[in-house]
């Protein structure tokens, strides 16, 4: 159904091999600077207001700009607190300045159909190059990227792969160069691709698809252009298995595991157990419920589970209704353990066709840990119940209770076998198709990472998953119903969302910790991706 190699896998990009000859791409520097964290840069003054709850969203402050060096302002503070008539916001808006939503000035102009309105929000959801500012919590790139949109105003590790499928639609290509330049500086300068371009975010990263994005973007030009990016994949990947050679059978360290049986695997994680920065008040007033023995653990599962990019969703909870039973860091997620082996598969074929002296050897090395990975996968897979699932790494029982869109990532990299592919497609066709797409989850959890809520990555993936396994009629009713429900809800509202609700089509989405944002950087993309299919010209035209 979908013939083109972008489409229909990552990894396939590395037999694109051209003529051309190898260019080395503009190598910019990631400022670095003493760069402004709230959380620690301003006393008490950082707790008060995120307790306080003048702001509604905590990330509204910590994305705030100080507009004098943050000690002088803790100062301040701390002699004028106890004044008569002292009034938090008052203060607050003398010393700082606040964010605006990103693209929140822009009109849609109703003329325009849904495709014209995506391609002319990207001018507005892009960044152009930061400026050094020791007062900003943002991490300074040196190119321009795109944002999601809303309360989203920097750029995002995992929605950044989606958003780059439209982006090569669009022919921007120039765009994906600069974000994977922009990634590649943040993993040679910090080591990793933080969650997202601002100093609370660099305790952990994201669902890595910095391999991924780099095969999309050879698919769109050719393999010699993305060598230039090898280097960066090999410092990515070593840092996801940071530790993995001192690990005993049964051990865990930071974001490997070691099973009884020998096999090294990854765990999502985060290198902090206080509350996020950014979610503050949430964090803090579940974690005052939880003992205080366990609240350290408690705030490193919460972080690990925005490292997940699934932040929050009954997957990663013992119990669904309660955010306090977290176990993320306790599980090995099949999705994570996909993305990684398409980076051992994609290092292995890049060194390959590098084919420099010793590559070769590095070459079989990375092809040994993908295919020791993929058979770790395989197993992540329940023949009873036809379908993949997280594993408890302690227990090593598969989380069979929990069944999610986390099971399509095997197929969308082509890892499942031919008979697994086809059961788990007719799992998702039976249980998971709704009359808007896909549904994360059927558990009604209220979080925003389950039922009723559908999100564009996952239905990408989804889509694109069961195409592969000879299911090209299933992808085509989910992308038919899909594109349906995002146009229908572009006519009633002008906006592209984050996410939607595909069980009720009348209903807004939402649960989670914010309302539901617009823009939207990965839903734009995948409807350009979806729209170029040629089954859906006529959805996409009218």
């Amino acid at each position: 159904m979908m013939s083109s190699c972008v489409v229909r896998r990552a990894s396939c990009v590395v037999v694109l091999l051209a003529a051309a000859g190898c260019r080395q791409p503009d190598r910019p520097t990631v400022q670095q600077s003493t760069s402004y964290d709230p959380a620690h840069d301003i006393g008490s003054l950082f707790a008060d207001v995120q307790l306080s709850g003048i702001f509604p969203d905590s990330k509204e402050f910590v994305d705030a700009r100080p507009r004098a060096d943050p000690r002088v302002i803790a100062a301040r503070y701390d002699s004028a607190r106890h004044t008569p008539g002292f009034a938090l916001r008052a203060f607050v808006d003398q010393n700082f300045d606040l964010p605006k939503p990103a693209g929140g000035a822009y009109h849609t102009v109703q003329s325009q159909g849904m495709l014209a309105h995506v391609n002319a929000l990207w001018p507005v959801l892009t960044r152009h190059p930061d400026s050094v500012d020791a007062r900003s919590s943002l991490i300074p790139l040196p190119n321009p990227y795109i944002v999601p949109g809303g309360r989203f105003r920097e750029v995002y590790y995992w929605d950044s792969y989606f958003t780059m499928l439209g982006l090569v639609q669009s022919g921007h290509i120039d765009l994906v160069k600069n974000m994977l330049d922009n990634f590649a500086e943040l993993i040679n300068t910090l080591g990793h691709i933080p969650n997202g371009n601002r100093t609370y975010y660099r305790t952990r990263s994201q669902p890595p698809y910095f391999a991924a994005m780099v095969g999309l973007y050879a698919g769109a030009t050719d393999t010699n252009r993305a060598l230039a990016y090898l280097d960066a994949m090999e410092k990515e990947h070593a840092f996801w298995m940071e530790g993995a050679g001192d690990l005993k059978p049964g051990q865990a360290h930071r974001r490997v595991v070691r099973l009884a049986s020998g096999v090294v695997l990854n765990r999502y994680w985060d290198d902090s157990d206080e509350p996020r920065p950014e979610s503050y008040r949430p964090d803090v007033e579940i974690g005052q419920t939880v003992p205080e023995s366990l609240r350290a653990n408690f705030y490193r599962n919460v972080r690990a589970t925005a490292e997940s990019g699934w932040d929050f969703s009954s997957r990663w909870l013992r119990n669904p209704k309660d955010l306090r039973t977290l176990e993320t860091i306790e599980l090995i997620p099949v999705d994570l353990n996909t993305l990684l082996y398409n980076a051992e598969h994609t290092i292995a074929a890049f060194r390959a066709f590098r084919h420099r002296a010793g590559d070769a050897q590095v070459a079989e090395r990375f092809k040994g840990l993908a295919s020791g990975r993929r058979e770790a996968v395989l197993g992540m897979y329940d023949p009873k119940a036809g379908f993949f699932f997280d594993r408890r790494w302690r227990t090593g029982e598969l989380v069979t209770d929990r069944p999610s869109l986390a099971a399509a990532e095997p197929l969308y990299f082509s890892i499942a076998t031919a008979e697994q592919g086809l059961r788990v497609a007719e799992r998702l066709e039976r249980e998971f198709l709704k009359p808007g797409g896909f549904v994360t989850t059927n558990f009604a959890s209220g979080q925003q990472w389950d039922g009723p809520n559908g999100w564009s990555p996952l239905e990408w993936l989804t889509i694109v998953g069961v195409g592969h396994y000879g299911r090209g009629e299933l992808a085509a009713k989910a992308e038919t119903r899909w594109l349906a429900l995002i146009h229908r809800t572009y006519q009633t509202t002008g906006r592209m969302m984050e996410k939607y609700d595909v069980v009720n089509l009348s209903k807004k989405a939402g649960g989670g910790e914010y309302p539901t944002q617009d823009g939207f950087g990965w839903t734009n993309g995948v409807a350009l991706a979806l729209c170029a299919v040629p089954q859906q010209s006529q959805v996409c035209k009218n």
